[in-house]
């Protein structure tokens, strides 16, 4: 296999076998997850066959991808399963949550510094990302017991299927447990709440089944074009040119914030084809749907991880990172946002941080994401009203901060592609830490919003949630009904 697959790697324009693997794998999910949702429909066989079948397939996914070291996957969902069923329900999810995420890091520690697993070994802690995110999700569902949360303890043929089904083994991306239970019940079709019509319900009549077909088709294409541009560009435009001292001695510095902002937009692509793929897999197996369009159209956003269009239009920080690794932003808003009692903002990206490895790199750019946050928040309370009186000035408003935020978040984000201190630290010398200068400036020279006008904010953020929520609901029922109707007429 090893000889195949490198062969394989010197014909393909990608660097490493692992990528292989990883492309290799993800395209038998997809052609597993379309057998899955034909041969295996909940109409057709038990939650148990289908539980069984995705936990088997996922633990071999990962055996082919990881080896031996995918018992890994096993041994760190075995140790918080014990967390969650013998711990007291009161602190089980502060306990659940030390586990993981301590073996997570552990895992991480032992990868970077102590071992070499050399180029024909991918790194395994990413699958171990994803299941961190999802234990200590279900350990806070299951303990806060919130009426729209609030799930059943699993059994643990539930919980591995949970954690390791093959949909979501390699490249996730996380979900909430009572959705995946949903969809292998086959219940995530059904209308979420009845409404009466002339006198009788809409659950009355069978709920046609949205294929998937269309979704997965503009997802695929989707990848293959973010594939195309990222083979075709990451080579020309790599970040390191950016600290190269002949490319920084000889270049205008106008030109360097040009060229590094080309860099990290060369280097998006590669994201952007991870997560849709996943995405698309998870689609094709049923998974993700989240009810109609007005014009009635099925939606399959259920558990998307990315809006490409709003990442590359975005005029603030916050627009930028809540389109970006959708799913993760949730499960740091969820776990530690809305519940750290003291600066909320800078914990939550540390917990990133520590979340994502011990690479100085990281802990670098999270700390820059932090600062850069505050200034952007301070700058948007203060400054954007005053921009907000014509359709001309917020449209120059718009321009600039879209300049300002594509060019912060490249800057900030060079630490994580080059992930040591010392080639970090040249390239902000290279810039005189500019941007971290101005971000100081500008926190001590306009005033912050209080906790006050946080929480208020925050409780408008939800409100407004559960208002969009209910507005889905009623969209979702009202297309159930028509859709009732012309099968009653039929």
């Amino acid at each position: 296999r090893a000889y195949i697959l490198k062969a394989i790697s010197v014909l393909l324009p990608l660097s490493f076998i692992n990528h292989v693997n990883f492309v290799a794998c993800q395209v038998f999910a997809l052609l597993m997850a379309v057998w899955f949702r034909i041969y295996l429909h909940p109409s057709k066989t038990s939650p148990f066959i289908r539980h069984v079948v995705a936990t088997l397939l996922g633990f071999y996914l990962a055996l082919f991808c990881f080896g031996w070291y995918s018992l890994h996957f096993l041994v760190q969902s075995g140790l918080s399963y014990s967390v969650i069923v013998f711990a007291g329900l009161e602190h089980m999810h502060k306990y659940c949550f030390i586990v993981t995420m301590g073996y997570l890091i552990l895992c991480q520690i032992t990868r970077v510094y102590v071992f070499d697993y050399g180029m024909y070994s991918a790194d395994f802690t990413g699958p171990m990302m994803v299941i961190t995110q999802k234990i200590t999700s279900l350990a806070f569902e299951i303990h806060d017991g919130k009426t729209s949360l609030k799930v059943r303890m699993p059994s643990l043929l539930e919980y591995l299927s949970y954690n390791c089904n093959f949909m979501g083994i390699l490249a996730g991306p996380t979900c909430s447990y009572n959705d995946y239970m949903a969809f292998i019940e086959g219940t995530c079709y059904q209308p979420r709440h009845q409404e009466h019509t002339n006198g009788k319900e809409n659950g009355k009549y069978k709920q046609s089944e949205p294929s998937p077909k269309n979704e997965v088709i503009s997802k695929l294409c989707t990848c293959a074009i973010s594939l195309a541009v990222y083979l075709s560009l990451y080579k020309l435009l790599p970040v390191e040119r950016a600290i190269d001292d002949d490319f920084v001695n000889s270049t205008p510095f106008h030109l360097q914030v040009v060229y590094l902002y080309l860099a990290m937009l060369a280097l998006r692509p590669k994201y952007y084809f991870v997560w849709t793929l996943a995405d698309a897999i998870n689609n094709a197996a049923g998974f993700g749907f989240n009810g109609y369009n007005k014009d009635g159209s099925p939606r399959w956003d259920l558990i998307s991880n990315l809006r490409i269009l709003n990442i590359e239009l975005a005029t603030s920080f916050k627009v930028f990172l809540d389109n970006w690794n959708i799913q993760t932003a949730l499960w740091l808003k969820r776990i530690c946002y809305e519940r750290c009692p003291i600066n909320p903002t800078a914990a939550t990206f540390m917990l990133s941080a520590m979340w994502h490895g011990v690479y100085p790199g990281y802990y670098l750019t999270f700390a820059s994401g932090a600062a850069m946050t505050m200034a952007a928040r301070a700058i948007r309370h203060n400054i954007r009203p005053y921009f907000m009186v014509s359709d001309s000035c917020k449209c120059i408003y718009d321009v600039i901060t879209w300049a300002w935020t594509q060019v912060a978040i490249s800057y900030i984000v060079v630490p994580f592609v080059v992930l040591a201190v010392g080639p970090s630290l040249k390239f902000y010398k290279s810039w005189y830490f500019s941007l971290h200068i101005l971000c100081v400036l500008v926190t001590m020279a306009l005033p912050m919003k209080s906790r006050r006008w946080q929480a208020k904010e925050l409780q408008d953020s939800l409100q407004k949630d559960k208002d969009n929520l209910q507005d889905n609901r009623i969209e979702h029922s009202s297309t159930d009904n028509n859709c009732n109707q012309k099968d009653k007429a039929t």
